[in-house]
């Protein structure tokens, strides 16, 4: 009963096959090879327009240069205060971008508004160097909080930041389960509503070591492969993502991969919401359940083997979070069976 991190699970075997096959022979290295151009033609049709993508190793590097590719002196990246390029990348963005800041925006779990995301940009004045100035607005989904965004809101914020000449950054890393959640098409999740550049995650949703930076304006991208280089994420042996992504993306594997996630993680809520031993503490819309449970119940679920983590409360959400009732959360994966789900529905109750 594994529920710690969609980061635990394993590698698809489809795309363990992909790796194997890929593995024999010589290919052109640094991008250069078939099987990488034929990758990169396979986005365009994806996402039904011409893209500029570039592989990486790891999200953070991922949503790290994305954010550099937009940089400026002084610059500013408005982003959630929960985001995870402000809590959980160890000042990567910042590094990346040779001192770039994130200006955190509160919003109810993991989303913020168009209002208060234009509040936050009116406050820095054009001519008022000391403050620096903005250089983008990033949004997560699904958010930290297994939350997201619905279209129209996407569309919105796409709007505000337009209105004050910056581009919207997509931080992706669990795309594929936002995607199912609402059944739309890529192009509709991200350009057709305004989103201008996307970190495009496979890493947690079944491949091995797979992320993409994903620009829907080439022109846009230009210094992306020098910045790539310069970062250390320009793989020599590059055949080995596209490999993966290759078969992530063969007869809709990514989708079926994230539907199962999603559908594991909707019985756990459903179970815990009819539960005598926890509390539901918001509703699910990806792969990610958060609930409210005893102390001791925690206990004795990790001791029967149940593996999941403690979670700080959302800012502004009182939980009634005391020594006695805590947060967790629980991630399904891919590979989540529904043995492991009824297997932990039993201790909870």
């Amino acid at each position: 009963m594994n529920f710690g991190s969609d980061n635990w699970a394993g590698v698809a075997p489809q795309i363990a096959q992909s790796l194997t096959k890929h593995s024999q022979g010589y290919a052109a290295p640094y991008g250069t090879s078939d099987l990488d151009k034929a990758l990169e033609a396979r986005f365009n049709d994806l996402f039904e327009r011409e893209v500029a993508v570039y592989f990486v190793g790891t999200g953070t590097a991922a949503n790290s240069l994305a954010l550099s590719s937009q940089n400026k002196p002084g610059g500013v990246v408005m982003c959630h205060r929960d985001a995870h390029i402000f809590n959980d990348e160890c000042g990567a963005p910042e590094f990346y971008t040779g001192g770039a800041r994130l200006a955190p925006i509160d919003g109810k779990l993991g989303k913020f508004t168009p209002k208060a995301l234009d509040y936050e940009l009116s406050r820095f004045q054009p001519d008022f160097i000391h403050h620096g100035q903005p250089m983008g607005v990033s949004i997560t989904q699904a958010t930290e909080w297994g939350t997201c965004y619905q279209l129209d809101e996407i569309e919105a914020l796409a709007d505000v930041a337009h209105a004050h000449d910056l581009p919207l950054h997509m931080d992706g890393a669990r795309f594929a389960n936002a995607l199912v959640n609402f059944d739309v098409s890529p192009a509709e999740m991200t350009w057709k509503n305004g989103v201008d550049i996307l970190s495009f995650g496979g890493t947690k949703n079944g491949c091995w070591c797979a992320e993409a930076v994903v620009f829907f304006n080439p022109e846009k991208a230009r210094e992306l492969p020098f910045m790539r280089k310069r970062a250390g994420h320009l793989f020599s042996k590059t055949r080995f993502i596209a490999a993966q992504f290759h078969a992530y993306l063969d007869d809709d594997l990514w989708l079926e991969l994230a539907r199962n996630a999603n559908v594991m993680a909707q019985q756990l809520a459903e179970g815990i919401s009819l539960s005598s031993g926890a509390e539901l503490a918001w509703g699910c819309e990806s792969n990610e359940v958060f609930a409210v449970m005893p102390s001791d119940k925690i206990e004795q679920l990790q001791k029967a083997g149940a593996h999941f983590y403690e979670w700080n409360t959302p800012h502004s959400l009182d939980l009634g979070i005391s020594d006695k009732r805590r947060l967790i959360r629980l991630v399904s994966n891919y590979s989540t069976s529904k043995d492991e789900v009824i297997n932990f529905l039993k201790l909870v109750n």
